[in-house]
């Protein structure tokens, strides 16, 4: 991982680290995300097992980010990083903590949908709510894959995905509320879906988080706060 940031360590042990550290982090994305499927897929087909199961894992998630956060330290202990490499090991504790706030979102997602079996199905079976599930699940696969391969280019393209989760999570709030004008018995489950919805919102913020760090990582660039006409630009950049 060094070499693609431009520069090898004279010591192959502290590069070695570094590149443990890389894949750590992207094993425990490759578990969040694993819980954003099931938390959804435990909804959409009202599997209280899986729902149940995707609960129990968080603990698994909150394991991932107490060990890398340890080896983070550990590294600036021994090492006294500094430029970019202190940003690297920065980025990463950052990431870390957005991937257990991920996993977080995921466990009420299931909890909801474990409420959720209990009331009557809608016709369209939470079909809104699946969209926006899929679009949010392949952010973060997008974010990921950017941290992956350090590629500030596609972490800047996610962060633009970020405003068609919010214009959909929006459409599913004005439909729950228009539901519980229509018909109060359904005031409960809608909302419970509200909540679901706003839990994948969340998830999609995390991801947009975690390529604004590795923007900032590749190209010392700090994005965040950054209005949606200065991101166009940096986009018009980043073709030319």
């Amino acid at each position: 991982m060094s070499e693609t940031l431009g520069r090898q360590h004279i010591s192959r042990q502290f590069d070695s680290e570094l590149e443990a550290m890389h894949h750590r982090v992207l094993a425990m994305g490759g578990l969040v995300e694993q819980q954003i499927s099931d938390a959804l897929r435990g909804l959409i087909d009202n599997d209280v097992a899986l729902s149940t199961q995707v609960i129990d894992n968080d603990a698994r998630v909150n394991r991932h980010e107490v060990a890398i956060d340890e080896v983070c330290m550990q590294i600036i202990v021994r090492r006294q990083p500094t430029a970019g490499d202190l940003r690297l090991v920065l980025a990463v504790i950052k990431t870390i903590n957005d991937l257990e706030r991920i996993g977080d979102q995921a466990t009420t997602v299931a909890r909801k949908a474990i409420s959720l079996s209990a009331m009557e199905r809608p016709h369209n079976h939470y079909l809104e709510i699946e969209h926006l599930g899929e679009r949010v699940r392949l952010m973060l696969h997008h974010a990921l894959d950017a941290f992956a391969r350090l590629d500030a280019s596609a972490a800047l393209a996610v962060v633009e995905e970020d405003a068609v989760i919010d214009h959909e999570f929006d459409g599913i709030m004005r439909q729950q509320v228009t539901m519980m004008m229509e018909d109060p018995r359904t005031i409960r489950r809608c909302l419970d879906v509200m909540w679901t919805a706003r839990a994948l919102e969340r998830i999609g913020d995390h991801a947009e988080n975690i390529c604004e760090y590795l923007i900032y990582l590749v190209k010392g660039k700090d994005v965040r706060h950054t209005s949606p006409e200065e991101l166009a630009e940096i986009a018009r950049d980043r073709r030319q």
